[in-house]
């Protein structure tokens, strides 16, 4: 029991995105029932929603002033050398005033400069690289952390293979019984019975091409009985919230409870960010992917891409929506075995225990 009482402490880096910020959290969470006395730190870049994501989990945040490079000409990318200047230094005063005993990176944009600051000084740090294709800090940091835990095969392609540990993608706690609460589901979203559930995801902030596409495709999706829990984005709410007065559309800017709207669902649309992909396998519904075009590296066509290839999911690029949604959605939905068989492939790629088996390769590092 000797461990348990150890003051062990420990800074996380990870943000931009909820894909980012999320498997954060979830780490945190796992390392504090392990570790009660443990102190946390979070550092995220200053104005992203980490800023607000991470306290109301209740752990304190310092913010960096750093932002990725503009894949435009942009005249924010001359501030880059700046902010990147500024970052490190910051960085590496929080780390120096800290005196963390471990470091671990989710990726984002702060993670680079407070994991270079990490190494520097010779602390144990960690990525978690939640993407089957890393962006660039990932890539040169790799070399200088001590491991790294994904949650796709093939990444030796990028990383030492000597550091890759697969353990999957932190997901929220809840999903992984989301099945059994069906009925709770029901009674949330105040569903209609007797007709199938279409859940529509795009991310915490919304996405534009899906939304559009929903707004075509009400009719198309009403004469083919089903009603529709539509998350649209925050961006995007004041304009799609009057479908909401349909007897079957729900529109919301977020879903708190994406237990109970998973379980709700019958068929899921969502974009393939790493940490939807991985609560997607889990979660076990036929789905299908319309990745964002707009990411690094295109990763999330890869990463759906990796689910496809399994005969788990469907995917349809953003370009081709007013081309081929109606036909492969229609295909889909009059196929009860096509359905079964998407929903049992995906289930078999779903790392269950990802959150643990991270927090394994932390302790590890602190009992060094």
């Amino acid at each position: 029991m000797e461990k348990q009482k150890k003051a062990y402490k420990i800074i996380l880096s990870g943000g931009g995105t909820g894909g980012h910020i999320y498997p954060a959290i979830a780490i945190a969470n796992e390392l504090k029932l392990r570790f009660p006395d443990a102190q946390f730190l979070f550092v995220g870049a200053k104005d992203r929603m980490e800023m607000e994501k991470v306290p109301q989990a209740g752990y304190e945040i310092k913010g960096l002033w750093i932002s990725g490079i503009q894949r435009s000409l942009s005249i924010r990318n001359l501030l880059f050398p700046f902010k990147l200047v500024s970052s490190l230094w910051n960085a590496m005063r929080i780390v120096r005033k800290f005196k963390p005993n471990v470091v671990i990176g989710t990726g984002g944009f702060a993670s680079g400069p407070l994991l270079q600051a990490a190494v520097s000084k010779g602390i144990p740090s960690l990525i978690q690289e939640q993407n089957s294709y890393p962006g660039i800090t990932n890539k040169l940091l790799s070399k200088k952390v001590e491991k790294i835990c994904v949650a796709y095969d093939g990444l030796e392609r990028f990383f030492p293979k000597n550091k890759i540990i697969k353990t999957g993608n932190p997901v929220r706690l809840g999903l992984l019984n989301s099945e059994d609460k069906k009925d709770q589901a029901k009674k949330h979203f105040n569903l209609v019975e007797g007709k199938k559930v279409l859940l529509v995801i795009g991310g915490s902030l919304g996405a534009k091409a899906i939304n559009e596409l929903l707004e075509r495709e009400l009719d198309y999706l009403n004469t083919n009985n089903l009603q529709v829990v539509w998350q649209c984005g925050k961006l995007y709410y004041e304009k799609y919230k009057i479908y909401g007065n349909d007897k079957y559309v729900q529109v919301h800017a977020f879903l708190n409870n994406m237990d109970l709207a998973y379980a709700a669902a019958d068929f899921i649309i969502s974009r393939a960010g790493a940490s939807s992909v991985s609560e997607l396998c889990i979660v076990g519904k036929p789905v299908i992917f319309i990745p964002s075009p707009y990411v690094a590296e295109d990763h999330q066509t890869k990463n759906a891409r990796a689910i496809v290839n399994e005969d788990a999911a469907i995917l349809i690029a953003q370009n081709d929506l007013e081309v081929d949604f109606k036909s492969k959605f229609t295909q889909l939905i009059v196929a009860p075995e096509k359905q079964k068989q998407l929903s049992e492939n995906i289930k078999k790629l779903a790392l269950e225990n990802a959150t643990k088996d991270i927090v394994d390769e932390i302790e590890k590092l602190l009992k060094r």
